[in-house]
């Protein structure tokens, strides 16, 4: 009895210090830089609505009717509340089960078993009793289980926040990019107004002699050509009006003219400024997602090295028997039984050690996951600041590039009217100012919907 007694401490003292090294095993395996600010150079301007500063109340209420209506965080609450009942479900093995039964019984024993000749019995009895079970949770392993599934139900709130976070974002981005090709259709039809009128003017040259036959054919060419990029900007338009009734959880019929009016881009162009701290990229949904994980392997870990330990369970019942109903209620009647045990288990097949063989291999893949997140938010981050930093330089050389092409096309028809350049130079200056309009829209959309992506990058402002 002392040997065993001997043999039970040791390997209770062994399996709590593996216990206490899973549950550190976290702080030993996450980058010892993680917290250095130096890492990080930029900052941006945190709001909890980032989407703000855009104002733009036309994006305020397509991000909130989205925050309703979008499918994906419907499914991301119904994951809350799903991860939510399997913690309660760990944690309630911490308590007692507690049933109450009753019922009658009866039954006849046959007389041809009995050595003393034939002779049937009949008997019956009614009975009611409360009985209890609990398992008692001395080494924590019923603790730990329950730890884990509140870490997981942690990172389904995490995950739910990144949804939210690339919904927002999503939103925004296909509005921008929608703003962004009806900026273009502009471009393209206040260019087919202007080469119409320049294309009658040369016709009209032509009828009194003053131009030739290819001035005119050049002229209808350019016309054409750009009235032919209409339908396929009217199809991209169509495609960003339908992704967005999708975002926003309706059919696509529904947004088939939206939006109505004149609308333009946002005049956004702010500074990022500079000097950002380390923990802004640690309020990535996504991250925190990942570090609630680490943290439920790690408990997972450490309650299958607990069980290696014996279990302690107790079962109890009290009640009342009687063959006769009216005679339930007394005293004599009562029945009870209280029955404590405990179990070991000494020989499994090797069970409880590829247990603890798959709980630290998934605690190690977590803690892949982790700094794989790590890596790839900072990649993000640093990519949508450069994004957005030369965007912004792009802009401002666009912006004098086309108002050095409408300055070139007004000389150019002005000498071309007097006679004094031919023709091509007005056709090139057609050609180029389209370009440069175009390009200049298209640089400012992409400059918002980086701006977007840094936002996201570095986790919304939640």
């Amino acid at each position: 009895m002392k040997k065993i007694t001997a043999i039970f401490i040791i390997a209770t003292t062994i399996v709590a210090v593996h216990a206490q090294q899973g549950e550190n095993y976290l702080n030993g395996r996450l980058p010892d830089n993680w917290s250095q600010e130096e890492q990080f150079q930029q900052t941006i301007p945190m709001e909890d609505t980032w989407w703000h500063s855009f104002d733009d109340s036309r994006l305020d209420s397509l991000i909130t009717v989205a925050g309703r209506s979008n499918y994906s965080v419907l499914s991301a609450i119904e994951n809350i509340r799903i991860a939510k009942a399997s913690w309660r479900i760990a944690q309630s093995a911490m308590y007692p089960s507690i049933d109450l039964g009753g019922g009658w019984q009866r039954s006849k024993t046959s007389g041809n078993i009995s050595s003393t000749g034939y002779k049937e019995s009949w008997g019956g009895y009614f009975d009611a009793a409360v009985s209890m079970s609990w398992q008692a949770d001395l080494f924590g392993n019923i603790y730990k289980r329950s730890q884990a599934q509140k870490q997981l139900f942690m990172a389904s709130e995490e995950e739910y926040r990144a949804v939210m976070v690339t919904l927002c974002a999503n939103v925004a981005k296909t509005y921008f990019s929608l703003l962004q090709s009806l900026g273009e259709m502009n471009v393209l039809q206040k260019n087919v107004d202007s080469q119409k009128e320049i294309m009658n003017l040369v016709e009209v040259r032509y009828n009194t002699g003053l131009a030739s036959k290819l001035d005119v054919a050049q002229a209808r060419s350019v016309y054409y050509s750009t009235l032919a990029s209409i339908p396929a900007m009217n199809a991209t338009i169509r495609q960003y009006r339908n992704a967005m009734a999708i975002l926003l959880g309706e059919y696509p019929e529904n947004f088939r003219n939206w939006p109505g009016g004149n609308i333009t881009l946002p005049k956004h162009t702010g500074a990022v400024a500079i000097g950002v701290p380390a923990n802004l990229l640690r309020r990535r949904p996504d991250v925190r997602a990942a570090e609630r994980n680490v943290e439920a392997y790690a408990s997972l870990l450490g309650a299958a090295k607990r069980e290696w330990l014996p279990e302690f369970y107790l079962n109890a019942s009290i009640g009342f028997a009687a063959t006769d109903a009216r005679k339930i209620p007394r005293s004599g009647s009562m029945t009870w039984e209280i029955a404590p045990s405990m179990q070991w288990n000494l020989f499994d097949g090797g069970s409880n050690t590829n247990s603890t063989r798959q709980a630290k291999a998934r605690l190690e893949q977590s803690i892949i996951e982790f700094n794989s997140t790590v890596l790839t938010a900072m990649q993000e981050v640093e990519n949508a600041i450069s994004a957005y930093r030369y965007s912004i330089e792009q802009i401002e050389a666009l912006r004098e590039t086309v108002l050095q092409g409408e300055e070139t096309l007004r000389l150019s028809l002005d000498l071309y009217k007097q006679g004094l350049t031919p023709f091509q130079n007005v056709l090139d200056a057609q050609r180029s100012l389209l370009n440069y309009q175009d390009n200049l829209v298209k640089a400012q959309g992409y400059s918002l919907i980086t701006l977007v992506e840094l936002y996201e990058s570095l986790g919304g402002g939640w």
